[in-house]
This record gives structure tokens, sequence and C-alpha cells, in this order.
């Protein structure tokens, strides 16, 4: 049990030392650690059309494979036996880290084997969500094993982790119990491509992405409370992290199919020098890309990160277990909010710890 508390990222994260962006970098106080940022896709046009975005994430993890850094590459891939499902993946060859491209919108336990790999003596990248980056983090100040033997963290921007209820309500809309699903593919076969399903009839049922999670339909982005006060959801202690590159069109994102792109954002000397070594080698292609766009094209992340301070407040002051969330500029994203916002997102959080609505149901 202790152990168990002393890596949950649910009870304790620690933010970025801001010596990781280095001397040329930047300690931004909303994007945190940025030692160089590009934009980018992988080379292969293929996994560049098959990834939820530009592929830059299995290329890197295909990279780190054939390149001989890692031995083993730790993510996640659709289930085999229920595809609504996500199950954790180690993979050791190009086609297996290519099987686990594209987005899982639901609940994902990558971290499963990291055990087993350190007990084994495997060199191995984890590419997952950031809290579990966060979790291998608060392993390694307890297990010297983790700094040799995982040597790379990479990341996305997570919207926040939805429940399996979700994949089913989608399956039902279309008409299918879930035993009927043979495929379920939120993104990807384009950019961002369609929420695909197919049914063990051969019959596959399409909505795009706007229309995926537009308010009119029958289920909702149902986030656990833990992702509504999360610390870190843009992955600041991976050591790359990769959302997506959106389009802007008079200052907002569009959601149109186009060509896939990522964001990559080295945010430690390994990520830096991964990010270079990749793009040498013919296995992502890069273009420039400015910090200046991300409070536009990821605007969803500016409140998150502006109302942790009184987020964290409001959960402590509402009578509940508060998580310790360290190292994330508090004092500098509040002054950033400014009092009106910091008051609105204290008394909300507070109303909602009250009511317990920061309770998962059971069902």
């Amino acid at each position: 049990m202790e152990t168990v508390r002393a890596v949950c990222p649910g009870i304790r994260v620690t933010g970025p030392n801001p010596v990781n962006a280095g001397p040329k970098g930047t300690m931004h106080d909303i994007w945190g650690p940025i030692r160089t940022v590009h934009r980018g896709w992988a080379a292969d046009p293929e996994v560049r059309f098959n990834a939820a975005a530009g592929g830059a994430l299995t290329a890197l993890g295909v990279f780190l494979i054939d390149s001989g850094k890692v031995e083993a590459v730790l993510h996640v891939r659709a289930s085999t036996e229920n595809p609504m499902l996500t199950d954790a993946q180690i993979s050791t060859t190009a086609d297996e880290v290519i099987s686990g491209a594209q987005s899982r919108y639901g609940p994902a336990a990558p971290l499963v084997h990291v055990r087993r790999l350190l007990d084994e003596g495997k060199r191995f990248a984890v590419i997952a969500k950031p809290c579990d980056i966060a979790a291998i983090r608060n392993l390694g100040r307890i297990d010297s094993r983790v700094s040799n033997q995982i040597p790379y963290c990479l990341t996305n921007f997570c919207g926040g982790l939805p429940s399996s209820l979700t994949a089913k309500k989608i399956a039902k809309y279309h008409g299918l119990e879930p035993n009927e699903v043979s495929l379920f593919r939120f993104r990807g076969n384009g950019w961002p491509g369609p929420l695909h399903v197919e049914d063990k009839r051969g019959a596959s049922y399409d909505l795009t992405y706007l229309q995926a999670w537009d308010r009119d339909k029958p289920w909702t982005y149902d986030l656990q409370f833990r992702c509504k006060i999360c610390p870190d959801a843009i992955g600041e202690l991976s050591d790359v992290a990769c959302p997506d590159a959106w389009i802007m069109k008079d200052g907002k994102p569009l959601f149109e199919e186009a060509p896939g792109a990522n964001v990559l954002v080295a945010r430690t000397e390994r990520g830096e020098a991964l990010v270079a070594e990749a793009a040498a080698a013919g296995a992502i292609e890069l273009a420039p890309y400015d910090i200046d766009e991300f409070d536009a094209m990821h605007v969803n992340h500016l409140p998150r990160k502006l109302g942790l301070a009184a987020r964290l407040a409001g959960v402590r002051f509402g009578g509940a277990p508060t998580p310790e969330f360290r190292n994330y500029r508090a004092l500098r994203t509040m002054i950033t909010a400014g009092f009106r916002q910091t008051m609105d997102s204290f008394l909300g959080t507070r109303r909602r710890v009250r009511s317990g609505a920061n309770q998962e149901p059971l069902t």
C-alpha cells in the first residue's frame, strides 16, 4: 500500500524542474518546459493517415525500436476481444507499435506491465497518458531501475478520460449491442478521422469528429472528477508531448479533414535529442511552430491550468481528500487568471464536492 500511495498520480504529482527547459528553452507558465517545438508528422504516409493525428508518437515509437534505443515500447491498442475497450501492449517490432496507432477515448491501463518489464531487465519506452507518465516519474523516485530502463516517456495532450459507458452509448445509437461490434475506432484513417464502428455483419457507421461530440447526441464526454482537477493534461513530465496541430482559421481551430499533423514539444534533453535524431533518420518530418499559437489552438487547456490552485482549494474546503500537486506554478497562474476567474473556479468546485458530484457513479 505504501508503494501505491507513493506512485499513484491520483494522490501525488510533482511537476517538472524548471531546469528541464535548458538554457535556450522556455519554462512557460501555462505550457510548461519547452526546449524545442515543431509542427510535424510521420514521414511514412500510411502511418500518418492511419494515426489519430500526424502519427508522430507512432513514428517515434517505431524509430526507438528500429534504432535499438529500446527493446520494447509499452503503449495501448484496441482490445482484440472487445474492440470498444483498450488493452496494454508490449511492442518489440515496428508493426506492433503501428498496430497501436489511433486515439482511445476511454479507460486504459498501459502501466500494468511496467513491473514485469523492469524485473526482466528490459529497456523500454512508454507512450501513455500524461497521468501515466506522472506515475512513471513517481515510481522513479523509489525504484532506481526506472531512470536506466525507461529512458523515454512520450505522451499527448489529454482531454480527460471518459468512461466505458460512452462507447456503449455510441454503439447503441447505431442500434448495436456491445457483443455485435467488431471494430470501434474513435479517430484515425484521416485527420481527425471519423468515429467509425463496424458490426459483425459487415455494416459500418461513421460520425465526423464534430458530430461525435455534438451536444445533441445521447452521450457526453463523461469525465471522471480526477480529470477535472488534473494539474498536467499537457504532459509536462514527458520527454516529448505530441498534441494535434490543428489548422487555424480566424483564431479558432478547424476540425475539417486534412493531412494529419502534430505539435512535437520536446520537454527534456532526451526528448530534444530524440526529435532531432528521428528527423535526421527520416522517421518524422518537421516544420516551424510558434508556441504563441498554443493559447488559441488548445484553448480548452487554459482554464485547467489557470484554475488549478482554486479547484484544489475548492476540493479541500468542500471536505474531500485533496491530492498533492506541486511545482505547477500555482501562484503565477492564479495571478494570470485574476480574482473573478479564481473565485468562480473555487466556488464551483466546492459546490460540486459538497453535492457529491466528485464521486464516480457505480454503473
